[in-house]
């Protein structure tokens, strides 16, 4: 017969094995980012107990108290950190401990292994991609891990000395009756890690990470008169419960690192308490740096929501998916705490706060942009691509994110306000112009902005992927329509010339160059048309008026769900090129006329980020005229 104390080995998944390699051979400035990991850890797990024993009252057994605890041994050189949680099965300890089941890990190793050579710069992605408990073995030797979950009878214990794998086995009678529910992490301490096991660190380091961690955290003392004494050594209290006028800059900054998980510095902060037909306190944070989630397809936000101090999400959508930037704690006093999360999207209690809040956050960021420049300016270029997804998605709020938007233009480096474009507009300019494309770069070169430039009007040039899309619907900035450049008839007449030498009159001519150019390309473009775009140029492709941008209509052929509208082709009839073109068609060269339409069709779509259908027929039109032109 098998003996049921036997432990059973099993291998660590690949990407562990990895991480801990990268681990234990790196070297890092600031180990004592584990405690706070750990205690977290344990925190989620009073708070998962908290939260279920809502429904099930018996998992508390009679001991209603949650608590985490920290016993030093520094003779022994080990540290235990136990709390009174939620615990794991069998089961749970070798799936939570054996693999992880995280999206953001790949990077994270990637991270890791190219900060390794610096110290004190892995430390600051641990805890980004949910591998905390990991961090454990920059001191360990070994860890033991013993477990009980709430309500059930027997308790396991999980060894590893971070190689290849671990084991799994029941618990001893002596380690059982050391966690009679939840969990105790036994950290055997490497020689030069020795430190943690010392009080006065231990206490400097929760104080530090740790002090708003809702449950007590107690420090055991084994040394003197108070041997085997507990006492706590956190506040113990949530900081966004507290009163605005006791929060000091530092408080917020250590409040924002502990809920958020992050390693900036709060841009913004927002932290307030509604009263009336609800009731519910707010604390919110606008990172510095962009969270590594904020791609994720998912767009989830990651506000966490509490019912009286009680967690219980943080992915209850309390902010619109363009807010999903934004880090925090809504905590209500009014929501039920058996609250589903299938509840939560229909709750009307909680769409009131979702609109609620939203309209703080964008009057705080309005607060910014208006006061503090540099400030605002530094939210904008990390996060202005998300918050113009709200330009897109919410039409209610439009005009107050267009007040915040800022762009790049081609009359300034610095983004400009819509604010500061419509007080500079041309005499006559009854429009707010715009230009959409892959790179601030390439669309500083394209053509379409030489009329522009000629009569000093200024452009905005969009070049995130989002503008394609939010640019569709019809927008207007105090009653001054946005036009793109690359769509539809665009009109500069009635703007003057910076220079007034450069005004040209239309000849009779032009219609039969024209004529013949859309005749020679037939179907590969809807009309040929003369440019009041162009002024050195030769030609360039746009769209039709209500028609989809140019620039959209090629991110959606990507995905296979472009229209195959035909662009419209304009040329600059002033241009050399085409006035070449207008003497083929005079001497009635079919061939030159029909080399030379195909070129500036191809040379269009160049400037326009494109590849022409037939590069090696390009290539030859384009060898065989220098080639003549050279022999001429």
């Amino acid at each position: 017969m098998t003996d049921e104390k036997t432990p059973h080995s099993h291998a660590f998944q690949a990407e562990v094995a990895e991480l801990l390699n990268l681990m234990v051979h790196s070297v890092y400035s600031e180990t004592d980012v584990f405690l706070r990991e750990l205690i977290s850890n344990a925190s989620d797990a009073c708070d998962k107990l908290r939260y279920e024993a809502i429904s099930r009252p018996e998992l508390l057994a009679g001991d209603e108290r949650l608590a985490i605890r920290l016993t030093p041994d520094a003779k022994a050189g080990t540290l235990a950190i136990a709390d009174s949680g939620i615990g794991m099965t069998e089961q749970e300890l070798i799936d939570n401990l054996g693999t992880i089941a995280r999206s953001g890990t790949k990077a994270f190793l990637q991270g890791l292994a190219e900060a390794k050579d610096g110290p004190g710069e892995g430390s600051g992605l641990i805890g980004k991609f949910g591998v905390g408990f990991y961090s454990a073995f920059m001191v360990a030797a070994s860890i033991e891990v013993t477990s009980r979950r709430a309500g059930a009878d027997q308790a396991f214990v999980w060894r590893s000395e971070g190689g290849a794998g671990f084991e799994v086995a029941p618990a001893s009678e002596a380690q059982a009756a050391r966690v009679p529910r939840g969990t105790e992490v036994l950290i055997h301490l490497k020689d030069d890690a020795r430190k943690f096991a010392e009080r006065f660190e231990l206490e400097r380091i929760v104080r530090t990470y740790s002090d708003h961690i809702l449950f007590p955290i107690e420090l055991v003392d084994g040394e003197g008169d108070k041997k085997g004494e507990a006492r706590q050594i956190n506040a113990a209290s949530a900081p966004w419960q507290r009163a605005k006028s006791e929060m000091k800059p530092e408080d917020y900054t250590e409040a924002y690192k502990s809920i958020a998980t992050a390693f900036d510095e709060p841009a913004l902060t927002l932290h307030y308490r509604a009263e009336g037909r609800q009731s519910y306190a707010v604390m919110l944070f606008v990172p510095t740096m962009r969270p590594f989630d904020l791609a994720d397809p998912g767009r989830k936000g990651r506000v966490k929501l509490y019912v009286r101090r009680v967690f219980i999400t943080d992915d209850a959508e309390l902010l619109p998916p363009w807010l999903r930037f934004v880090r925090g704690v809504i905590d209500s006093e009014d929501l039920p705490l058996n609250v589903s999360r299938e509840m939560l999207q229909n709750n009307p209690q909680v769409t009131q706060i979702r609109n609620a809040v939203t309209g703080r956050v964008l009057g705080e960021l309005e607060v910014a942009a208006d006061k503090d420049a540099a400030k605002y300016r530094t939210i904008w270029e990390a996060f202005g691509a998300v918050i113009k997804e709200g330009l897109y998605e919410d039409h209610e709020r439009r005009a107050q994110l267009l007040n915040l938007c800022r762009f790049a233009s081609s009359a300034s480096d610095a983004p400009r306000s819509l604010r500061q474009y419509v007080a500079d507009l041309k005499p006559n300019q009854t429009e707010i112009y715009y230009l959409v494309g892959e790179s601030i770069e390439r669309l500083k070169a394209n053509p379409k902005l030489e009329a522009a430039k000629a009569r000093g009007i200024e452009v905005l040039l969009l070049a995130d992927p989002i503008d394609a899309f939010w640019t569709i619907m019809p927008s207007d900035y105090e009653g001054k329509p946005l036009k793109s450049l690359s769509q539809g008839d665009v009109d500069f007449s009635l703007v003057p010339l910076v220079d007034k030498e450069a005004a040209t009159e239309s000849s009779e001519a032009d219609k039969g160059i024209l004529d013949a150019v859309k005749a020679t390309l037939g179907d590969q473009v809807s009309d040929v048309r003369a440019s009041q775009r162009l002024t050195d140029s030769a030609a360039c492709l746009v769209a039709a008026t209500g028609a989809r941008d140019r620039e959209l209509e090629r991110l959606l052929a990507r995905q296979d769900r472009g229209s195959g509208a035909k662009p419209i082709l304009e040329l600059n009839l002033r241009h050399a090129l085409v006035k070449a073109l207008a003497h083929s068609i005079e001497e009635k060269k079919e061939g030159d006329v029909a080399d030379l339409s195909a070129l500036l069709l191809a040379q269009a779509q160049i400037l326009d980020g494109e590849v022409p259908p037939d590069p090696a027929a390009f290539a030859r039109r384009l060898n065989d005229l220098i080639v003549r032109g050279l022999k001429a």
